[in-house]
């Protein structure tokens, strides 16, 4: 770094609310970029039968437990069979079983497993029958006095590592409180682990925002990294070309800045079969560089006219080589200083276009979403709090960022 970029790098840290409106956004992005390891409804780590199992890194299926199956399990229901398999006996085993919603009749068909004599009497009045739904396995009670069932393993009990939260952003929790009922309260939540309640589908808010966030974030820094490319690369070529080429472009960029951006995004989403995050970047990229490129380009009139440039020129330098090595170093002051606020005005179209449903598709996870969801259920105030105070507290911390930046690169403050 050259002598004046440490100058105005020293300057930008000695501003305490813009410094640390930058850790504390560094920090808010580090904390959800491993979302997948905060919210979950796949637990980090198994330990099992001797051996280890990463369901979050890879697919695993029932008969890697010793059970029937090629399907991926039900985690929490595989956790309740290992442990009781492990040292309950055959009436604890089928108790575990009698948990998950999966055990209402018992039915056997070719291929199931029957139960070994041993069963309580009570349990059988309670069981009744076994119908088994599509993915569901059979539980085996064990012969009397072995103490262990079919999938107790070799290493007992099992031990499983699971997330803080153990939901998924999409996750609803089958035969739980919230599938009797799905709009739940922090306090009516906290029981089955929903910190921050559920949304009117029964999802977890604190997963959907964790995930929603990280998405908005990442979102935002991408379209504005895109933005400063296209525009640095148009605007200067724009500016340093100057004469028909610069005519026709400011032309071309009057025509198409003139084009109402809402009723774009609407016509262009309306005509995709399905929308993601990678479509709607590129369709909020192809107006969202014209600012930037307007300022480029004015930076690239102005210096193309200097002594140093003159002097490159005569020594034969090439024109590429000009605008990349003499021109683009002194002329990022706007670039650096508009990025911050950039990001924070991606993060706010994606914000408003999941709002109108015009964006991501469900059940991808939104703070648009969740704030149309406060808006049609505002007695639940645990939806749309949380969303408002993060969105606005990430737009807050932008803002003070890009302030201490255009004070740090403003020459005028010294």
């Amino acid at each position: 770094m050259s002598p004046d970029w440490l100058r105005k790098w020293r300057k930008f840290r000695r501003d305490r609310l813009a410094w640390g409106s930058l850790w504390l956004l560094l920090a808010l992005a580090l904390l959800t970029l491993p979302a997948e390891l905060l919210c979950n409804d796949r637990p980090l780590a198994v330990r099992w039968g001797g051996r280890w199992f990463f369901p979050v890194l890879v697919r695993h299926a029932w008969q890697d437990f010793g059970l029937p199956g090629t399907n991926e399990p039900d985690w929490k229901g595989l956790e309740r069979r290992l442990r009781a398999g492990g040292g309950g006996g055959a009436d604890s085993a089928m108790a575990a079983a009698g948990d998950a919603a999966c055990l209402a009749r018992f039915d056997p068909e070719p291929g199931d497993v029957p139960l070994l004599p041993g069963l309580a009497a009570a349990d059988s009045a309670i069981l009744g029958r076994f119908d088994p739904e599509p993915g569901d396995v059979a539980v085996t009670a064990a012969p009397p006095g072995t103490g262990r069932g079919m999938a107790s393993g070799k290493d007992r009990p099992a031990w499983f590592l699971w997330p803080p939260v153990r939901y998924g952003y999409a996750t609803i929790a089958r035969g739980s409180a919230a599938g009797r009922d799905s709009l739940l309260s922090p306090r009516q939540g906290w029981a089955d682990g929903h910190w921050l309640g559920t949304d009117d589908r029964g999802r977890d808010v604190l997963a959907r925002l964790a995930y929603g966030f990280r998405v908005c974030l990442w979102f935002g820094l991408a379209l504005a990294a895109v933005s400063v490319v296209a525009g640095t690369i148009l605007g200067g070529i724009q500016g340093f070309a100057g004469g028909w080429l610069d005519l026709a472009g400011q032309r071309l960029m009057e025509i198409w800045g003139a084009v109402p951006k809402l009723y774009l995004l609407m016509i262009l989403t309306s005509l995709l079969a399905r929308r993601s995050v990678g479509l709607l970047l590129f369709i909020l990229a192809l107006t969202s560089w014209m600012g930037l490129a307007a300022y480029t380009r004015a930076e690239f009139l102005r210096g193309r006219n200097l002594e140093y440039v003159r002097a490159a020129r005569a020594l034969g330098v090439g024109a590429f080589a000009i605008m990349g090595r003499h021109l683009l170093p002194n002329s990022l002051t706007p670039v650096i200083t508009f990025f911050p606020f950039m990001i924070s005005g991606g993060m706010l179209a994606l914000t408003s276009l999941d709002f109108l449903d015009l964006g991501v598709e469900a059940p991808y996870p939104s703070l648009g979403e969740l704030l149309a969801q406060g808006q049609g259920n505002l007695h639940a105030t645990w939806i749309i709090l949380p969303a408002v105070l993060l969105l606005t507290a990430t737009i807050t911390l932008l803002t003070f960022i890009g302030t201490g930046v255009r004070t740090a690169f403003d020459p005028r403050q010294g």
